[in-house]
């Protein structure tokens, strides 16, 4: 029992060993039950997404104080993930070190990402459509919708080369927040090793590819 409920963190041999366990679980779900956790990711990752243009949305905040604070509201996303449980395409891409490791097969490797992928989208999408018709674009004098719709038109219009390295920076500090939080034995463990990678990668404009599907969702609302 002093192993799970120790006051000290996992050591990085430990954390290692950790995520190839979990990551031969998460391969091994049924498509059911891998499919719903997949959902409900997508739409956590929509609600740290909803939270950081609420901040955004204000014209009033200075640059880097506007970036920073919303960034750390974006964290919701993860923090709701990796506390509450579900499946997130991004940090499920540590999968790769139970596959490199021969625990888990290609096929498992590419059923997981593959469900996970499409069901994050349509969670992050029908949260999109929920918040729509809350009225909540509205807000602020239609302050947030309008940063809705800004935020969605410069990602569509991203360099593909500037997308797809943005993504990459965006997916290491993903993984990293999710590896940290597997040394963390409390909510407020997880809390502090999630927040900061994930603000950093927020605040610096890389791309997280669930809460872009989030964002481009309020293109077609």
């Amino acid at each position: 029992m002093s192993e799970v409920y120790g006051s000290d963190a996992f050591s990085p041999q430990q954390i290692a060993e950790r995520v190839r366990n979990i990551g031969i679980v998460k391969a091994r779900l049924p498509l059911l039950s891998m499919a719903m956790l997949g959902l409900l990711a997508g739409a956590f990752i929509g609600l740290g997404a909803l939270y950081y243009t609420l901040v955004v949305s204000d014209p009033q905040l200075s640059f880097a104080t506007g970036r920073v604070l919303a960034a750390v509201c974006f964290s919701l996303g993860l923090l709701l993930v990796v506390v509450a449980g579900a499946e997130l395409f991004t940090g499920n891409n540590l999968l790769a070190m139970a596959w490199a490791g021969g625990q888990v097969s290609t096929l498992e490797l590419l059923r997981n990402w593959m469900v996970v992928c499409v069901a994050n989208f349509i969670g992050a999408a029908l949260l999109a459509v929920l918040v729509y018709l809350s009225g909540h674009a509205g807000a602020n004098g239609g302050a947030v919708g309008r940063a809705y719709l800004a935020i969605a038109a410069a990602k569509s219009t991203m360099p593909l080369g500037e997308l797809f390295f943005r993504g990459v920076l965006c997916n290491v500090l993903v993984c990293m927040a999710v590896w940290m939080a597997l040394a963390g034995r409390s909510v407020t463990d997880k809390f502090f090793a999630i927040v900061l990678p994930v603000s950093a990668f927020v605040a610096a404009g890389f791309e997280h590819s669930v809460a872009n599907m989030f964002f481009f969702r309020w293109r077609c609302c």
